[in-house]
């Protein structure tokens, strides 16, 4: 009793109001942050659940659930299905160690952590004339509030793009204009809730801040398992209770695995056999170096599945423009319940609708494939004259990939990589159901310079090396 005691976070002096001016999750997320680094909330310890600290902050539970899940993704912190919000035991490598000789921070030198564009592209003077001409040309009524679901000229351009560039079934009616995936899919949850469902079945491993979001608005995520064909849909078929999933087909995150054609097939047949609902995330679909880009999904029943997508991947995750493609029935559902719904800026929406007019959206597109592949290619070149010795898989598309460890222990060669300046993350941060699985690193190199992989994979082969890793070379 007193250990549990002791494990317990739920009274500690959160410096809210010390922290820079932002949102609130925003501060909050600092606040904690803060609390871990300065020892005042030590390793293994519980946080309140979300409902508990909202209702002590006196602020919604989005707030609360945004902040836990920035920081899971950070790794300060770890969560599990059935379980408490945890601060991770590695989440302060020097705790323990005398006041008097603290260990000294290494500034990040090489960022690999996956989901991250290469940043240096951005478009800028493209993205800036298309901004300009945009505000030098809109009609006064667009100056206006919003339309929740975006304006009817870009929901134009983006219909004929999906149909186009990702083989989708799209008329400018069923799109609407979020400002994220996160974004639709807590839209798509509370439609969900509203129509009676209390579970919604997530891919593990998995991109956390999907369960959080579905937690969000009070539905069970329910974990299932993927393997090398991608979705266990038997798996899904035992979940009795769970009538809708977020599944990623063409390249899920974090293993990189493609849902084969007869697990789509067996995916979509449950769904009407069960009235479900797919909620497929397109997220780095257009970026596959082996074949063509992969279809989508929804392209082949768009009575049953919700297409989502974003340009955090393609362009930025500053931009914030991101969109859902639901059937007529789960489009006025949507519609419903746009209550207090923000949408993207609308000269940000139109720029972008001039983007897609002019062709830059596909030119960048075409220009940052072959930037992902030749990365990638001599990524994959360095590691295997530094670690040949080691699997590597998820590498036919996006810009991240699964470095297997064998019997290295992952997360201490994460703490080794960050003594190096080297920035890494573990896939046991990705998943639900199992505390740890087989060891692997989850490598991002999306915005990692050419000129900087030799030496980021040298001190990745250095970190992997530890002592007792069973990779050292003679």
């Amino acid at each position: 009793m007193r250990q549990d005691q002791k494990s317990l976070a739920w009274s500690t002096l959160l410096e809210v109001d010390g922290q820079p001016e932002g949102p609130l999750h925003r501060k909050l997320c600092g606040a904690l942050r803060s609390a871990v680094v300065a020892g005042r909330i030590l390793p293994g310890s519980a946080l309140p659940p979300s409902r508990v600290l909202a209702g002590d902050l006196g602020c919604s539970r989005w707030v609360i659930t945004e902040a836990y899940a920035q920081l899971i993704a950070e790794g300060y912190l770890e969560a599990r299905s059935g379980s408490a919000t945890r601060v991770r035991a590695t989440a302060v490598p020097n705790q323990g160690r005398p006041r008097s000789n603290p260990q000294v921070s290494v500034p990040v030198e090489f960022e690999m952590l996956p989901g991250m564009p290469d940043l240096r592209t951005f478009p800028r003077k493209r993205w800036a004339d298309a901004v300009r001409e945009v505000t030098a040309s809109i009609a006064s009524a667009d100056l206006g509030y919003p339309d929740v679901f975006g304006h009817p000229r870009l929901r134009e351009r983006l219909a004929a793009y999906l149909v186009r560039g990702r083989g989708a079934d799209v008329s400018a009616d069923n799109v609407i204009v979020c400002d994220g995936t996160l974004d639709g899919v807590v839209r798509l949850c509370r439609a969900l809730r509203s129509a009676g469902h209390t579970h919604v079945a997530v891919e593990d491993p998995g991109w956390s801040r999907l369960s959080s979001a579905v937690s969000t608005v009070g539905l069970t995520p329910v974990p299932v398992e993927v393997d090398r064909d991608g979705l266990r849909i038997d798996r899904l078929r035992a979940s009795t209770r769970t009538r809708a999933v977020i599944v990623a087909p063409a390249h899920q995150f974090p293993t990189g695995t493609v849902l084969t054609p007869a697990r789509r097939a067996e995916l979509l047949r449950w769904a009407r056999e069960v009235d479900g609902l797919v909620m497929e995330d397109d997220y780095d679909a257009e970026f596959r170096y082996d074949r063509r880009p992969i279809g989508t999904v929804q392209g082949m029943d768009s009575a049953r599945v919700v297409l989502m997508g974003s340009l955090s991947k393609t362009l930025s995750p500053a931009l914030r423009i991101g969109w859902v493609v639901a059937p007529p029935r789960w489009a006025e559902a949507l519609r419903d319940a746009a209550v207090a719904v923000t949408p993207p800026p609308v000269i940000d929406q139109l720029a972008f609708a001039a983007f897609l007019d002019a062709g830059w959206y596909d030119g960048h597109i075409r220009a940052s494939r072959l930037r992902y592949r030749g990365r990638r290619d001599l990524l994959l070149t360095e590691m295997a004259s530094t670690l040949p010795d080691l699997e590597i898989s998820g590498a036919a598309a996006g810009f991240h990939l699964l470095l297997h460890l064998n019997d290295c222990d992952a997360a201490q060669a994460v703490r080794r990589a960050a003594r190096l300046g080297l920035r890494l993350v573990d896939l046991d941060q990705y998943r639900m159901s199992a505390r740890t699985g087989p060891p692997a690193l989850v490598l991002g190199y999306g915005n990692l310079s050419d000129a900087s992989v030799p030496e980021a994979v040298r001190r990745l082969a250095e970190a992997v090396r530890g002592k007792g890793t069973g990779t050292s070379r003679g």
